[in-house]
């Protein structure tokens, strides 16, 4: 099992992904011997997951039963143990995007966080690309090295313990890409700059208040970045449900005889003689009555080529 390569069958030491319901997710590590409990009663690894198919309907101790996935980055930030605020898929996807991030690239980033953006990053890059990642909380640090190694992408990612605000990201001249998510990102633009290669590349910083947009901003425009912009992505889910509609009723036709006879003909006409209009079944979506609100900007800009 990788974060990073599809396996097959569930093997002892992997992370799967126990799907108890919708919105319900849960990571578990596969031991032998070991078991789990849920709301259904409880897994077994031993004869329950270990040498079952990824995606197999486990019926637990309770008679209820659940699914088990392979691991993804999606699934993973939905499920991750959060150290942090962190970002989600919506705001990944635009990142991911935008950075022009492909395999083999070069990406530098801080801070790391609860790691939900690194593993995206990782799979996007891999095979033959390299995540240097800046944590500057110590315990932070240890644990998503633990992770990373968990999931088999630790040959992918190097973690450095600092302030890349004071100490930059440990490389220079490396970077395709530059990520930023910390309080004050425009202390942090010179040494993105530096890790970046000498043909250019690309840099996003995600901030939660527009204050923080503005002097980062104002940061890379001194340090020469082009094509500065800031973003924000809301997503709306549309619900869709079945409505049925009345045809409309456009009266009696012209040929009919009833209509020959004039309108006193038709008040006299009984009501037994008016005609069901037919009606449609069909399927609309309607907007949400409430929706996420604001998570942070996204600021782009490019590096030129020096």
């Amino acid at each position: 099992m990788s974060f990073v390569e599809y396996s097959d069958f569930i093997q002892d030491g992997d992370v799967a992904i126990v799907h108890l319901g919708h919105n319900s997710v849960t990571p578990v590590k596969v031991q032998h011997g070991a078991q789990t409990q849920t709301r259904y009663g409880v897994i077994r690894h031993s004869t329950d997951l270990i040498g079952q198919r990824y995606g197999s309907k486990v019926t637990c101790s309770k008679g209820g039963w659940v699914h088990v996935l392979h691991p993804t980055p999606e699934l993973w930030t939905v499920s991750l143990p959060h150290r942090t605020q962190i970002l989600y898929t919506t705001d990944i996807a635009m990142v991911t995007m935008m950075l022009e991030l492909k395999p083999g690239s070069v990406v530098c980033e801080s801070g790391t966080g609860s790691g939900s953006l690194s593993h995206a990053i990782l799979r996007t890059i891999a095979p033959t690309g390299h995540l240097h990642t800046v944590e500057f909380h110590q315990q932070r640090a240890e644990k998503v090295v633990e992770e990373f190694k968990e999931h088999r992408v630790d040959q992918l990612v190097t973690v450095r313990n600092q302030d890349v605000c004071k100490d930059g990201f440990g490389v220079t001249g490396v970077a395709d890409a530059v990520f930023l998510d910390i309080p004050s990102p425009w202390e942090a633009v010179g040494h993105a700059k530096a890790a970046m290669k000498k043909h250019g590349g690309r840099l996003c910083s995600f901030s939660p208040c527009i204050e923080q947009v503005q002097r980062t901003c104002e940061a890379l425009t001194e340090q020469g970045f082009e094509e500065i912009r800031s973003l924000e992505i809301l997503l709306r889910v549309h619900n869709v449900r079945p409505v049925t509609l009345q045809l409309p009723d456009f009266g009696p036709d012209s040929s009919d005889s009833s209509s020959q006879a004039g309108p006193e003909a038709l008040k006299e006409a009984p009501p037994s003689a008016t005609p069901n209009h037919a009606s449609l079944k069909i399927k609309t979506t309607t907007p949400p009555r409430e929706m996420p609100g604001h998570t942070g900007y996204l600021t782009f800009a490019t590096k030129p080529r020096t």
